[in-house]
C-alpha cells in the first residue's frame, strides 16, 4: 500500500571512487530495517495472544480484541503515511523501501478488527452484515475503507505495478489518502456515542497534519511550474 510507485534507486559511485551518498540505504541495511518493523509489528499481535492465552482479555473481550487491533492498523496507517514527507525532509529515498511493508501490517490489524466484526459480532450473518453498513454510519465508513484497503494490498505487488501501468497503479494507490479520512470518521463516530474524542481526536490531527503537509507540497510544486512556465515564456 503506497501513494506512489518505488522509485528506481539510482546508480551509485563506482567502487572505491567516493562514500555512497547519505540519502542511500545498502541492501544489508535495508534488510535489517525490513527485520525491525516485522518484529515490532507483529508485537502488538504477540501481545494479544499473550492476553488471551492467559484470560487478561477483561470482562469483555470482543470489545478488547477488537479496539485493539483497530487502533493498531490506524497507528501503522499513520507510519505509512509518514513515509513519504520523512522521505523529503530527510532526503532518505530509502525510506519507500519500507512503505509497502508497513502498508501491509495496516492492513493485517485492519484484517482482523474486520474478521472480529464479521465472524464473532455478526456470526457471519450477511443480513445482520448488510443491516449494519447501511443503517450504522460509523460501520458504513469502516467497511468503504476496509474493501480500499484490501484493494490496494491485492495490488501492492511490484508484478501488479507492471500489470497495471505505473499511472493507473499510482492513481489508485493514493486513495490511501481516502482510507485515512474513512478511518478518522469511522473512530470519531463510533466514540461519538459515548461522547469520547479525546484519543480520536490526537489521531485525527496527525492525519491532518500528514495529508496538509501533502497538499501544501502539491500547492508549492504547482506555483513553481507556473513561474517555471511563466519564466520560460518570456
Amino acid at each position: 500500500m503506497a501513494a506512489d510507485p518505488r522509485p528506481a534507486t539510482p546508480p551509485g559511485p563506482a567502487a572505491g571512487t567516493r562514500r555512497a551518498a547519505p540519502s542511500q540505504w545498502s541492501a544489508t541495511q535495508v534488510r535489517g530495517l525490513k527485520a525491525a518493523i516485522w518484529l515490532l509489528a507483529l508485537l502488538p499481535f504477540a501481545r494479544l495472544l499473550y492476553l488471551g492465552a492467559t484470560g487478561q482479555f477483561g470482562p469483555n473481550p470482543l470489545e478488547f480484541v477488537t479496539r485493539s487491533t483497530g487502533t493498531w492498523a490506524l497507528v501503522l496507517l499513520c507510519v505509512t503515511l509518514a513515509v513519504t514527507p520523512l522521505r523529503r525532509l530527510t532526503g532518505w529515498t530509502g525510506l519507500l523501501r519500507l512503505r509497502r511493508l508497513l502498508g501491509l501490517f495496516a492492513f493485517f490489524y485492519a484484517a482482523q478488527h474486520f474478521l472480529l466484526w464479521l465472524a464473532v459480532d455478526r456470526g457471519f450473518d450477511l443480513g445482520s452484515v448488510g443491516a449494519d453498513v447501511l443503517k450504522r454510519p460509523f460501520i458504513t465508513v469502516g467497511f468503504a475503507a476496509f474493501v480500499l484497503m484490501l484493494l490496494l494490498a491485492a495490488t501492492s505487488p511490484h508484478a501488479m505495478v507492471r500489470r497495471l501501468g505505473g499511472r493507473r497503479w499510482q492513481a489508485l494507490h493514493r486513495s490511501i489518502y481516502a482510507i485515512a479520512v474513512l478511518v478518522i470518521l469511522h473512530y470519531w463516530w463510533h466514540k461519538a456515542g459515548k461522547n469520547d474524542f479525546g484519543e480520536v481526536s490526537i489521531y485525527a490531527a496527525v492525519v491532518a497534519v500528514l495529508l496538509g503537509w501533502r497538499l501544501l507540497w502539491w500547492w508549492r510544486g504547482r506555483k513553481n511550474r507556473q513561474g517555471a512556465t511563466t519564466a520560460s515564456a518570456r
